[in-house]
């Protein structure tokens, strides 16, 4: 049977309208009063397993489900063994450099040497800065990242923007971007060769739905 990984959080109401429209109902992921991880849908050909948007490539890379859908960030990030299939066109944001608007940095290389960045995008942060040659302290947080620079334990922070509404209210301001993100489709490599369960099919029908969305 055909497992696909679904994204708990902002990618997951979108990811369930794009499997309707190939036939697959996972709708009941939305259900408030689910607390099913596992749903099988109605036709009996697939499930759906709901996980944490930074678990969907790990569910992919080992088997466990031959196709899942995440953030561009996550791959970045993670650098899983998966293969990249579709820009599916939502969830869009980008992960971004930010520092306190009062201050005087406008660029990252203003950025004092050594100074601090904080992040939960560790390794994306770590390999932008080692790109542009400037030594930089990552410091990993996991909430309200916006702090680092308002309490003074960091320069500047590397975070996911959307609408920017959380940094201007906070007093930031994004001075460079890394990368844009959407979600994308993904599966695991070698099902994908050896077309297990048909995901062929159902690539290519996901393929044509965003065709047609377009």
């Amino acid at each position: 049977m055909l497992t696909v990984a679904l994204p708990k959080g902002e990618l997951l109401k979108h990811s369930i309208h794009l499997l309707q429209s190939v036939g697959l109902d996972f709708s009941a992921f939305l259900d408030s009063g689910n607390r099913q991880l596992q749903i099988t849908d109605a036709s009996g050909t697939a499930q759906g397993l709901l996980v944490r948007a930074q678990d969907v490539p790990v569910y992919v890379e080992y088997g466990q489900a031959q196709l899942g859908i995440v953030g561009y960030d996550v791959l970045q990030e993670k650098k899983p063994q998966v293969a990249q299939l579709l820009d599916l066109k939502f969830g869009y944001c980008r992960m971004s450099v930010a520092v306190k608007a009062s201050g005087t940095y406008r660029s990252p290389l203003d950025l004092p040497a050594n100074g601090r960045v904080a992040s939960k995008y560790v390794n994306c942060a770590r390999e932008y800065f080692q790109n542009l040659d400037l030594p930089i302290e990552i410091i990993p947080l996991y909430g309200s990242v916006e702090l680092g620079p308002i309490t003074g334990m960091s320069e500047a922070i590397v975070d996911l923007v959307s609408t920017g509404r959380t940094l201007r209210e906070n007093g930031l301001i994004e001075i460079a971007t890394l990368y844009e993100s959407t979600a994308r489709l993904i599966a695991n490599p070698l099902g994908y060769r050896l077309n297990t369960d048909n995901i062929g099919e159902l690539i290519s029908k996901l393929r044509a739905a965003m065709m047609a969305s377009v």
